[in-house]
């Protein structure tokens, strides 16, 4: 039964939906029923972008001293409550505690300082007399009202992948967070009202009919997701007929081209970790190998102990590298990726459900695939590597850019003139050499493709929220 009922974050206050109604939440550990949520309906949505627009004019008035000094204090509030935002996140996801601790609640609070610090410094190009007796110059002003929805793989991060930069660029937010992991975007909603005023931050929670009225809603000026291509496609469509602006950070299926005088022990132990972790539910994960002629067979061999060596299981066991998948949809997802797996491939290690309780799936590779394959082709979203054999650097490259994504990928090799010619011709918007998956809030992330556009981090991430307008004026006598 469930013991936990979350609420949306409206105008300053925690609020159950209009008509009272909830939707259960499960603990993808053991596929019971923990909490529940509101389920918002249209009267839920319009209350809360009423509340961001009668609170755009104040907060987009603020200085950006001000703005990022609200951020720091909430990065300092998150540090303050980290154990506890780590609980409820892995509660909600499964994810292992002590490894959810290290690799991802240093960036919880990271975030919100660079944003902090970014608000103050962006630039523009200087003020000067481009027609006779004319001054021009321009201003960079906030897009307005922001309706975003964030995905369940990385609730908390994505949510402040989403928020840090809007908030930092004097928009106001409505946010919808995935159906199956509400708890740590409200939790996190509920410890910003602290620090920002009343409909400022906006989080209602729901299903799919509840992120489209987001969406299709008239007040936004703009609408960012992280999601499916499904899902991007249908915002970018009910947003082009209302002409807003879209953000769209999608799916990935990143190719790791490991050439054959690439160190095989230390890349199937990069890989594996990249590829595995967060069991694989992850964009950018490292599930697409590509392997030079001469190190195939061997490095087949040490990604198969690597999968062997790896362990899945409950969060608070300290040797796991990764802990269940999300849902059960996502469970017959992988599950049926491998189960269908063509006869001139071969399963070389895993590819079972582990235990009959929670969503659990065991370390996996999968090796024989061809171009053309729908494991090639198509996200499993899950822990299972595929290796491909390739014979030389194009056919590596014509490979690595044949499929329809274009969000991250990586270069495995000692030869730097390889390296920089990949990096060059890599169809990619993340491209790593000898190493995969680590994330800098400096640096941009966003894909090419069918991986959306727009950029996340950095401050090409704060510019996407902010609108340029020139600015003339008469200077003559």
């Amino acid at each position: 039964m469930a013991d936990q009922r979350f609420k949306n974050v409206v105008n300053g206050e925690l609020v159950d939906s209009a008509s009272g109604e909830t939707y259960d939440i499960v603990d993808p550990t053991s596929g019971e029923v923990y909490a529940q949520a509101p389920m918002s309906g249209a009267e839920d949505v319009d209350r809360a972008y009423a509340a961001a627009d009668a609170a755009f004019e104040a907060w987009s008035e603020t200085t950006p001293q001000d703005r990022g000094n609200a951020m720091l204090d909430i990065a300092r509030a998150i540090e303050e409550r980290i154990e506890e935002i780590n609980a409820v996140e892995c509660k909600d996801t499964g994810k292992p505690l002590g490894l959810t601790m290290s690799e991802e609640m240093p960036y919880a609070s990271d975030h919100f300082k660079f944003f902090a610090g970014a608000a103050r410094v962006l630039e523009g190009r200087s003020a000067g007399e481009y027609m006779a007796d004319h001054t021009s110059w321009v201003r960079r002003e906030p897009i307005g009202v922001v309706g975003q929805v964030t995905p369940w793989n990385y609730p908390l991060l994505m949510m402040i992948w989403k928020i840090a930069p809007a908030l930092a660029g004097g928009n106001t937010i409505v946010l919808k967070p995935s159906d199956t992991t509400p708890a740590s975007s409200t939790l996190l909603a509920e410890i910003c009202q602290e620090f920002l005023p009343p409909g400022v931050l906006n989080v209602v929670c729901g299903d799919r009919d509840t992120g489209r009225r987001l969406v299709e809603h008239k007040t936004p000026q703009m609408v960012a997701i992280t999601g499916s291509v499904r899902a991007g496609m249908e915002v970018a469509g009910s947003a082009a007929a209302d002409l807003k602006r879209v953000h769209l950070e999608l799916g990935g299926k990143a190719p790791v081209i490991v050439f054959d005088d690439a160190d095989v022990e230390k890349a199937a132990e990069g890989i594996a970790m990249a590829g595995y972790f967060n069991a694989g539910q992850d964009c950018t994960a490292a599930t697409r190998v590509l392997a030079g002629p001469g190190v195939h067979d061997d490095f087949v061999a040490a990604i198969t102990e690597q999968a062997k060596s790896t362990r899945t299981g409950l969060p608070d066991d300290e040797d796991v590298l990764y802990g269940a998948l999300n849902n059960e949809n996502q469970l017959s997802r992988v599950t049926g990726m491998v189960d269908r797996l063509p006869d001139h491939a071969m399963v070389a290690a895993g590819g079972h459900r582990q235990g009959s309780v929670g969503y659990f799936y065991e370390p996996t590779v999968l090796a024989g695939l061809r171009q053309d394959d729908e494991q090639i082709q198509n996200e499993i979203f899950g822990p299972v590597i595929t290796v491909q054999r390739f014979g030389d650097e194009a056919e590596a490259l014509r490979w690595a850019n044949g499929v329809e994504y274009g969000l991250a990928s990586s270069v495995w090799t000692k030869d730097h003139g390889r390296a920089m010619r990949m990096s060059k011709r890599l169809d990619f918007g993340v491209v790593w050499i000898n190493t995969h998956i680590p994330f800098i809030s400096e640096m941009p992330h966003g894909g090419f493709k069918h991986s959306g556009y727009g950029k996340d981090l950095s401050m090409y991430g704060l510019e996407d929220y902010t609108r340029i307008k020139h600015v003339m004026s008469y200077i003559g006598a």
